[in-house]
């Protein structure tokens, strides 16, 4: 890829998501000790259309690419990771997979409210046993005439407690007869749905366990039948690519509180940035952030409004992913010992970096994917 550019809507665009962010910075610190959901937040970026941004323009939204995506997360990680991570279904694949794969029903129902902040959408991936092997899945939704239903149950769970849309991925029976890996979107309002157990997590946010008994759902709400595991695997790609782009955020403001903090606090009677050997350590960092910034900027350009490719997606997750910790890890020792304490805002962002790694595939299995790419070449 030649040299790439922004254009200017999206500089606009990303200047916006930069303003409106830094309105949730003072704010991060009570969404992470409530665990409320950051209903506030979300409802200033559907003010400003970023919330929306994804969804298509017939339903009210942008219509924007998965870069534009990528941007708005990027800004919104630098100042508050919980309601990044309440935006990433609205801007990325609940939102896309409804959009892609979804009936003219199911689109008119839900993408409106999503553009409009009323909706929140949540994917339903990882099963107690299985984990997020898809293969391996053991919630089902089998045909009922004009029905489908689904059972199973699933874990750590983003947003289930608010959510009013479920994207549930299930095995499901294709035209072959043969168990398919699919998707169904199933309404919180469904009987046979609840949502168990919560999980507090170390970046603020919540998780939890979402149980379906027998939930009887119109067949048109069915995503992905045949080849439901290639059309999922892709969806992937984009999760890869925004899970990242948080990272990215998160280490951007790791670091801008870190050059602050080289500049003005002081040491042997000079700014402690003035000694080399922490000046260095800036130095690698903002290097690595540039070269992750490239990465995802690359991965999602080249998708326009399709699904990104697995291999530059993996290499975009990968390296922002482990970049964020080592980033975050940097500007805490940069404020000494009391970077440690909670009183410093520098301490959260290690936590919340932690959790790049961990969701939409772990570096092993993207070092695995990197890997069989090049071998097959």
């Amino acid at each position: 890829m030649g040299q790439f550019e922004l254009t200017p809507e999206q500089q606009q665009m990303r200047a916006l998501a930069r303003e409106v962010s830094e309105e949730f910075r003072d704010r991060s610190t009570t969404w992470e000790t409530s665990g409320e959901f950051p209903w506030q937040n979300m409802s200033r970026l559907a003010e400003t259309g970023l919330l929306g941004a994804s969804v298509p323009e017939q339903y009210g939204g942008g219509g924007g690419t998965w870069l534009d995506a990528a941007l708005i997360l990027e800004e919104i990680g630098r100042c508050c990771y919980v309601t990044a991570m309440a935006a990433l279904g609205e801007l990325g694949v609940q939102t896309r997979v409804i959009a892609a794969y979804g009936s003219e029903s199911v689109r008119e129902r839900h993408l409106p409210e999503v553009a409009r902040g009323e909706a929140i959408c949540a994917i339903c991936i990882t099963e107690p046993d299985t984990g997020s092997d898809l293969k391996a899945m053991r919630t089902t939704a089998r045909d009922d005439g004009d029905h489908v239903i689904v059972s199973g149950h699933k874990t750590l769970i983003s947003r289930a407690d608010v959510a009013a849309v479920f994207v549930v991925f299930c095995k499901i029976k294709g035209a072959s007869g043969a168990d398919e890996v699919g998707a169904v979107v199933v309404g919180r309002d469904t009987p046979g749905l609840s949502v168990g157990q919560t999980f507090q997590t170390l970046g603020g946010d919540t998780l939890h366990e979402v149980s379906f008994d027998e939930c009887r759902v119109p067949a048109d709400h069915v995503l992905a039948r045949d080849d439901g595991l290639r059309r999922m695997l892709s969806m992937f790609n984009g999760q890869r690519c925004l899970n990242a782009s948080v990272s990215l955020g998160i280490a951007q403001g790791a670091q801008d509180l870190a050059v602050d903090q080289a500049k003005n606090r002081r040491q042997g009677g000079r700014p402690i940035g003035e000694h080399q050997g922490l000046g260095w350590l800036l130095a690698d960092n903002e290097v690595a952030i540039e070269a992750a910034r490239l990465l995802i900027w690359r991965a999602t350009a080249k998708a326009g409004q399709g699904f990104p490719e697995r291999h530059e997606a993996s290499m975009a997750k990968l390296f922002a992913n482990e970049m964020a910790l080592r980033v975050t890890d940097t500007a805490l020792q940069v404020f000494g010992g009391h970077g440690w304490t909670k009183e410093m805002p520098v301490e959260r962002y290690l936590r919340w970096a932690r959790y790049g790694p961990l969701g939409g595939g772990t570096p092993q299995i993207q070092r695995n994917g990197i890997a069989r790419h090049l071998l097959r070449a």
